[in-house]
């Protein structure tokens, strides 16, 4: 193979340092995993079916979520067939009710352990031994092919790191750091194990029932064939591909500090699914993502979570818990290929740190996602021009698209940032959110006197109370700042957390 830019050691370190999100250029021209186009990919499988979810391509200023799409098997020649244009069911099977007009088309998530289990050769197509994980490969990784439009909903994830590799066509992340949660209106339903969504539709945004996402302080980036994007721990993303056919591969990487989220994340299934089950005239709603496999009881749920703590307690983790963990402390996958989380493997060992200062070597070969100031900001590697043919203006090491181009985005101005991200200032509701007005018990306009303000408040507070729903109560009891720190209340009270354990009840 040929000489890379920057050695596995190298990157373990880059890795280990990173605070943002970065793409990697010029490491992956020699892997076997770039001809995995989906004319390739059709011939390789064989016939076999593939589950694809689709989307209507709507601006309704909410998110689409996977609980509210359609999904559909068919064999990749009629997926490709269907993007060309054929609308006949025997060139495009299933595809023949949706228009290509009208739809897009993800198959999203696919383990390739499962997908490619009768050519496991092809697994070594995938080399991210060459980023300093050795043995790690496509059994370790899962595959994405999608149409322009088809996204993921912004989400972040409780797990790890990310790795993304661009095969064929181009996709646009839009991330947000970890410190601007609270502008993205965290949510647990849909629920699905390690996922936590926004509300936020971060493309449109309904800014007046969102206010605070006018703080959000967005990075976006058009990822082209061949590079590898690092997506840091807990940051915030939506992801949209912008091409006729687009094709990824990526890898989770687990930490040792994942442990911890392991028991915020049993403690919010058991809270989801104890409330959700329950019998209730709200819960009548699509409220588990089609990625989970099904429900398992309270008592059960309640297993995972003591199992989770224990795990917890044999990692030592209570000697970190206040530590800044950086992202290459250890690696591992988000799921194995069955679904379930997995462990770090003995054959990938922790990246080794160092105590002398590191500057990250940004440069030609590594590229730092900056925060969006004017408009969509890619990198310099390929695609000189944007999509509809506007000339790019050069910036720095990224390109971003001339005014012509250029598409508002609300989230992406006004508020100091710090270079390497999830450092700066927490987003809360701005100043200017209007204050709550008196209802029409006050008399209108004028200023009520105590006895109607008590007496009306006292109503207020009564339809209040009889109107929240099951999903608005989660929102709070599931936040993920309530998780952490009911979670650090648990490993307290079972002495895991050193100096808080003498004065932790029994």
């Amino acid at each position: 193979m040929a000489t890379n830019t920057f050695s596995p050691e190298e990157i373990q370190r880059i890795l280990g340092s990173l605070q943002s999100p970065a793409v990697f250029l010029n490491m992956t021209c020699d892997w076997p995993v770039l001809l995995w186009t989906v004319d390739y990919l059709s011939r390789c499988l064989a016939g076999k079916t593939v589950r694809f979810r689709m989307g209507r391509r709507q601006h309704n200023n909410t998110p689409l979520f996977e609980t509210q799409c359609s999904y559909v098997e068919a064999k990749l020649e009629e997926f490709l067939s269907w993007t060309e244009g054929h609308t006949g069911a025997e060139d495009v099977g299933s595809f023949s009710d949706y228009p290509l007009s009208q739809f897009w088309a993800y198959a999203d998530y696919k383990y390739i352990a499962l997908l490619l289990q009768d050519k496991p050769s092809m697994f070594e197509d995938i080399v991210w031994s060459q980023f300093g994980f050795p043995g790690r490969n496509g059994r370790d990784s899962t595959l994405w092919i999608g149409t322009d439009g088809a996204s993921t909903p912004c989400h972040l994830d409780t797990y790890g790191y990310n790795l993304v590799l661009q095969v064929q066509g181009r996709k646009r992340w839009h991330l947000f750091p970890p410190a601007d949660t609270g502008c993205l209106y965290p949510t647990r339903i849909p629920y699905e194990e390690s996922s936590v969504f926004s509300q936020v539709d971060v493309l449109q945004p309904d800014l007046e029932r969102f206010p605070s996402f006018r703080n959000a302080r967005a990075h976006t980036v058009t990822l082209q064939p061949g590079q590898v994007l690092f997506v840091p721990r807990h940051w915030w993303h939506f992801v949209e591909c912008v091409d006729p056919v687009t094709v990824s591969v990526n890898s989770w990487i687990e930490l040792e500090v994942d442990d911890e989220a392991r028991v915020g994340e049993a403690l919010t299934k058991a809270i989801v699914c104890a409330l959700k089950t329950a019998p209730s005239k709200d819960n009548d709603d699509d409220w588990l993502n089609p990625t989970e496999d099904g429900l398992l009881g309270h008592d059960v749920n309640m297993q995972y979570l003591s199992l989770a703590m224990e795990a917890c307690t044999v990692r030592g983790h209570h000697d970190r818990q206040h530590e800044d963990i950086p992202a290459g402390v250890g690696p591992g996958s988000k799921r194995d290929s069955t679904g379930q989380a997995k462990n770090a493997s003995p054959s990938n060992p922790p990246a080794q740190g160092s105590s002398s200062p590191f500057n990250v070597p940004f440069g030609p070969h590594l590229v730092a996602v900056t925060r969006n100031r004017i408009g969509k900001l890619e990198t310099t590697e390929q695609h000189p021009e944007d999509k509809d043919g506007q000339a790019p203006i050069r910036e720095g090491h990224m390109i971003r698209p001339g005014s012509g181009t250029q598409r508002s985005r609300p989230g992406s101005g006004g508020r100091a940032w710090d270079q390497h991200g999830g450092g700066g200032v927490a987003c809360s509701s701005p100043a200017s959110d209007p204050p709550l007005s008196p209802g029409p018990e006050f008399g209108g306009g004028g200023k009520p006197s105590p006895v109607d303000r008590d007496q009306g408040e006292g109503r207020e507070a009564h339809r209040r109370a009889v109107s929240i729903t099951t999903n608005q109560l989660l929102e709070c009891l599931v936040h993920p700042e309530v998780i952490a720190r009911v979670t650090e209340l648990l490993l307290e009270r079972q002495g895991q957390t050193g100096p808080s354990q003498s004065n932790t009840a029994s």
